[in-house]
C-alpha cells in the first residue's frame, strides 16, 4: 500500500504500513471520506509529518483531534487557515505567547511557521467526521500517533514536548525526562487554561532549553 507522506517519516515509521491494523485504519477511511464529510481535506491527513521530516523536528506539540467545524481543520494541531476565526483555544496560545514573551496576538491562525521551524503539530487522532467531536478515536490513528511519538523519544534527544491537558499527558507519559524536556500544564481550552496553563510560559522555557544545548530557539 502507498503512503503518501513525507520520506523520512515515511521510512522512521515504514513498519507500520504493513501491520493489521493501519490496513483497518486506511479502510475505514477511505469509506468515512466517501460518506460523510471529513476533516482535515484528504491531501492534508499527513500535514503534521509533511510540514515538519523526523530530523528536523525540535519540539512537539500534542493536540487531540482535528477541529471538526467547516474550513477549520488543516491538518496541524491548534492551527487554521488565514482567513478563518481563531478558535478559543489557539486564542489562549496567544495570550499565553503575548505573556510569556511579549509577542503580540496574531490575526492569523495559520502556525506552519512554526512547523517550518521545527514544531511538529500533531494530533492524536488525525480524521474527524465533521460536527461530531471525537468520531475517529478508536480506530487505529491513536496507535499510529504513539508510534511516531516513540521514534522521536528513543531516535532523538533533546526534543521539547509540549504535553497540554490529561489527555497528552497520558499519551506522552512514557517519555524519558532524562532525554528530553517534557512541559506539562493545563489544556488551553476556555474550560481548563486558567487551571494552570496560563502562566505557565511554555515558550520561553521550550526556548531557553533548545539555546542550553545548542540548538536554535524557535521564533514563535
Amino acid at each position: 500500500m502507498e503512503v503518501r507522506i513525507e520520506q523520512s517519516w515515511k521510512e522512521a515509521l515504514a513498519a507500520e504500513w504493513e501491520k493489521p491494523y493501519f490496513a483497518e485504519l486506511t479502510r475505514f477511511v477511505r469509506e468515512e471520506y466517501g460518506r460523510a464529510q471529513v476533516f482535515p481535506p484528504g491531501r492534508q491527513i499527513f500535514a503534521a509529518f509533511d510540514a515538519t521530516p523526523f530530523h528536523k523536528v525540535k519540539v512537539v506539540i500534542l493536540g487531540q483531534d482535528p477541529y471538526h467545524d467547516d474550513g477549520q481543520a488543516n491538518g496541524l494541531c491548534f492551527s487554521v487557515n488565514d482567513g478563518v476565526a481563531l478558535p478559543p483555544s489557539l486564542l489562549n496560545i496567544y495570550k499565553e505567547l503575548s505573556d510569556d514573551l511579549g509577542i503580540a496576538p496574531r490575526a492569523s491562525g495559520d502556525l506552519s511557521h512554526w512547523a517550518r521551524q521545527g514544531v511538529l503539530l500533531l494530533n492524536a487522532t488525525l480524521t474527524v467526521r465533521a460536527h461530531q467531536a471525537g468520531s475517529h478515536q478508536n480506530h487505529g490513528w491513536e496507535q499510529f500517533t504513539d508510534e511516531a511519538i516513540m521514534r522521536l523519544a528513543t531516535e532523538r534527544e533533546h526534543l521539547v514536548f509540549i504535553l497540554w491537558g490529561a489527555y497528552a499527558q497520558r499519551k506522552g507519559a512514557f517519555i524519558n525526562r532524562m532525554k528530553h524536556l517534557v512541559l506539562t500544564s493545563a489544556h488551553p481550552s476556555p474550560l481548563s487554561a486558567y487551571r494552570g496553563f496560563f502562566g505557565s510560559r511554555p515558550f520561553s522555557r521550550t526556548n531557553e532549553y533548545l539555546a542550553a544545548h545548542g540548538i536554535e530557539p524557535i521564533r514563535w
